[in-house]
C-alpha cells in the first residue's frame, strides 16, 4: 500500500482536496485533526507537554491552544520543542491507522508534512499551491482573523517554492472552485493509473 502525502500552506485548499479524495473512497488520514485529538486524549503526551510548557498547557483538562500559540509563534525554539514531542505521537498513530486500511493507496494530509519530516515516509507528494495574497484573504474570511495573524502563521511554514521542489504532483488553486475541481479530477485519474492494481 502506497502513502501519498498531501500538503499545502494555510488557505491553499488542501483540506478541500482531501475531502474530494474521501468522496472517491480513498482513505485519508488528517494529521492536524488527529494531532488535536491526541493532545487531549494521549496521557503520556499530555504529561510531557506539561513538563515542558507548564501547568497552563491544559485548562480544565483541555489543551490550551492560545497559551501554547502565544509561546511558540514568538519563539522558534519553543515551536521545535513542541513539534519534537507531538510529531512522534502522530507518527505512531498514523502507522497504527495505516495497518487497518485496505486500499491501493492512502492519502496522508498534513499542513507541515515537510517541516515535520514525515514527507520522507511518503511514496509521493501532492502540494496544493496558491498565491500568498489569495491565501491570506481566504484565511481572513474563514477564521475572522487579521492579515497580520495569517502572515505570522505563514512565516512558520515552508514556501510554495520549497514545497514544489520536493513534490511529485502540484495542484494550483488560484481560480474558482470549478477550476480547482477539474485539477483534482486530472490528478485523481493520474494516481489511479499509477497506483491502482489493474
Amino acid at each position: 500500500m502506497k502513502t501519498i502525502g498531501l500538503t499545502g500552506g494555510i488557505g491553499s485548499g488542501k483540506s478541500t482536496l482531501a475531502n474530494w479524495f474521501l468522496e472517491k473512497g480513498i482513505p485519508v488520514y488528517n494529521s492536524d485533526e488527529q494531532a488535536k485529538k491526541l493532545l487531549n486524549e494521549d496521557e503520556s503526551l499530555k504529561n510531557r507537554l506539561i513538563a515542558e510548557f507548564g501547568i497552563e498547557t491544559y485548562k480544565n483538562g483541555v489543551y490550551n491552544r492560545n497559551y501554547i500559540s502565544s509561546i511558540v509563534f514568538k519563539k522558534p525554539e519553543a515551536l521545535k520543542k513542541l513539534n519534537k514531542i507531538v510529531h512522534p505521537a502522530v507518527f505512531r498513530h498514523f502507522n497504527k491507522w495505516l495497518n487497518e486500511q485496505k486500499a491501493d493507496y492512502v492519502v496522508k494530509e498534513a499542513a507541515i508534512l515537510f517541516e515535520s519530516g514525515s514527507w520522507k515516509d511518503c511514496d509521493a507528494i501532492i502540494s496544493v499551491v496558491a498565491d500568498v495574497e489569495i491565501r491570506i484573504r481566504r484565511v481572513m474570511n474563514r477564521d475572522q482573523v487579521s492579515a497580520q495573524q495569517v502572515k505570522n502563521r505563514i512565516k512558520n511554514q515552508w514556501t510554495d517554492e520549497q514545497r514544489i521542489e520536493k513534490s511529485n504532483f502540484i495542484v494550483h488553486n488560484n481560480g474558482g472552485i470549478n477550476e480547482f475541481k477539474q485539477e483534482f479530477e486530472k490528478l485523481f485519474l493520474e494516481l489511479q493509473q499509477q497506483y491502482c492494481s489493474k
